[in-house]
């Protein structure tokens, strides 16, 4: 059975297992007692419908703080199936789905304490870009493989052309040579990129610099100079200066799939996403970019 206790000396398969060295872990662990102990006197010790006090009754096999973050950056890291998930902790598959989703919203509050949740709303992306003097910032979308919805309607809407799967979608705003900054809502896989930029109205800060893909096509903020490939024009080649040019704009654009990257330790943004509970889908993601940018603050 897995436990703290077990792994804590074995920093190789610790690092595999959760994602983070064990220092990080440790450096993780206070807030993450923090968010617990908020989220016991909500849930329970102030819940009026309790029979008994709280803590009373069969004890779980959870019952240290350590092996509680541990569980959920396990899942979080490999997204085994619930079953599997239960057997190496030593619960059944529905506690460890009750686990699950307690601790994925404990870990994501721990990760707010930290400051290491990107912004959500459109509207304050500015005001935070404001705090990096560099005024220069990376956007890209991401896509997600799900589930095919059961709804016809729905399976139009997130069947991806590109993909040739049903996806989410999320863009993601970076600093140059920095964390996540933002994360868009998550949308069907059929929207396009520069469609979620223009429904949430980004704005920058005047002066701001923007490297972006082709995806954002014509996507032009006020008051900001956006760096992009030239796209080949139809029945028409590109000149050697202008591929060039694209080299060298990709060439500093791959920050931002390295940033990527950074999320996509985490499986259950990679994997076929299995979970159909309400706006799951959009919390993992946060909670992944948090856990990124956690690696970045402290290494």
């Amino acid at each position: 059975m897995l436990s703290y206790g077990a792994i804590h000396n074995k920093p190789h398969v610790f690092q595999s297992l959760t994602g983070l060295k064990v220092e990080e872990f440790e450096q993780l662990l206070p807030p993450f007692e923090q968010a617990w102990i908020a989220y016991v006197e909500e849930h329970h010790i102030q819940n009026r419908t309790r029979q008994r006090q709280y803590g009373a009754g069969r004890k779980s096999q959870l019952n240290a703080i350590e092996d509680k973050l541990l569980f959920i950056l396990v899942y979080f890291r490999l997204y085994p199936t619930q079953a599997v998930q239960g057997f190496l902790f030593g619960i059944g598959q529905p506690q460890a789905h009750e686990w699950v989703h307690k601790l994925s919203g404990v870990l994501n509050v721990a990760l707010g304490y930290e400051n290491q949740l990107p912004e959500r709303e459109p509207h304050r992306l500015e005001a935070v870009l404001q705090q990096y003097p560099s005024l220069e910032f990376i956007i890209d979308g991401t896509e997600r493989r799900i589930n095919r919805p059961k709804d016809k309607d729905d399976q139009k809407q997130y069947y991806s052309g590109k993909k040739k799967a049903h996806t989410v979608k999320n863009n993601v705003i970076s600093v140059r040579r920095g964390k996540v900054v933002f994360l868009s809502d998550t949308y069907e896989g059929k929207k396009h990129d520069k469609a979620i930029g223009d429904e949430e109205d980004y704005e920058f800060p005047p002066g701001s610099k923007l490297w972006q893909d082709t995806g954002f096509q014509g996507f032009q903020p006020k008051g900001v100079t956006t760096i992009q490939p030239k796209k080949k024009p139809p029945k028409q080649e590109l000149t050697e200066a202008q591929k060039q040019r694209n080299r060298e704009i990709s060439s500093q654009r791959v920050e931002i799939e390295h940033q990527l990257g950074g999320i996509k330790r985490c499986k259950i943004v990679v994997d076929k996403f299995r979970n159909r509970v309400a706006h799951y889908v959009d919390d993992v993601m946060e909670t992944a970019c948090g856990l990124h940018n956690f690696r970045l603050s402290y290494r």
